[in-house]
């Protein structure tokens, strides 16, 4: 087994019995290598290939925000093929958007007519309920923002919409948080994107697919107008 594979084997252990979570932050690098065997300098190319496939952002120095933040959660060897290629390509942020009016609107629309669990509801509903915390930063915030949006389209049922949309989520939180500065009033803006989410999760969890999709594009593209981020092709939005 490679040694990034060994930390993202521990990510995922870890994840899965609470001791972290997404904005937990990665041990030590020296506590890394001692607990699983491997050199310093292995535990760092470990972090820099964990951080290529998005589920790091790391930060240097010896502050608190210093070291390996957990972003998002590892998943399948599909999805993680197709991180790492975004990761290490340019994607305009305009592409970035359009895809997500494709994929997001489609997902929510197929989503709202499907008989969803309660089970199946419990992800995003938690995600939503960790947002309604007013203490956030904008950085904490749309990490779980995109975590939401990810969920979402998951509960379509189609596996490689769920793993490209997971592939994309680095990419959706770097150009939104990049947007934050062009807001206004970000708290303002924090109450609405709350409500606009409660209101999409309620038309899938209602069965009105339509409007479940009609909400999910006027929220992404509310999102890009607010920022006055700069028009692309014929299509607006982001969120």
């Amino acid at each position: 087994m490679k040694n990034y594979e060994l930390v993202l084997h521990r990510v995922e252990a870890d994840l899965a019995a609470g001791r972290l979570r997404i904005g937990g932050r990665l041990p030590g690098e020296r506590t890394l290598a001692e607990q699983l065997g491997i050199s310093r300098p292995s535990v760092r190319e470990a972090v820099r290939v964990l951080e290529a496939m998005g589920v790091v952002r790391t930060a240097t120095g010896s502050g608190p925000e210093a070291g390996a933040v957990i972003v998002a959660e590892p998943v399948s060897p599909l999805t993680a093929v197709l991180r790492l290629h975004l990761a290490t390509n340019h994607l305009p942020m305009g592409d970035v958007v359009q895809t997500r009016l494709l994929l997001e609107s489609w997902s929510a629309r197929e989503a709202a007519g499907r008989e969803l669990e309660a089970d199946e509801l419990k992800a995003a509903e938690g995600l939503l309920d960790r947002m309604d915390d007013t203490g956030l930063s904008p950085e904490e915030f749309h990490l779980l923002d995109a975590e939401f949006h990810v969920a979402l389209s998951g509960l379509a049922g189609n596996v490689l919409i769920a793993a490209v949309m997971t592939s994309l989520r680095s990419a959706i939180h770097g150009y939104v948080l990049a947007a934050v500065p062009n807001l206004p009033d970000w708290e303002a803006v924090a109450v609405g994107l709350r409500a606009e989410h409660r209101e999409i999760l309620a038309a899938v969890r209602g069965g009105e697919p339509e409007r479940a999709a009609s909400l999910v594009t006027a929220h992404i593209r509310g999102f890009y107008q607010a920022a006055q981020l700069a028009p692309f092709g014929g299509e607006g939005g982001t969120a």
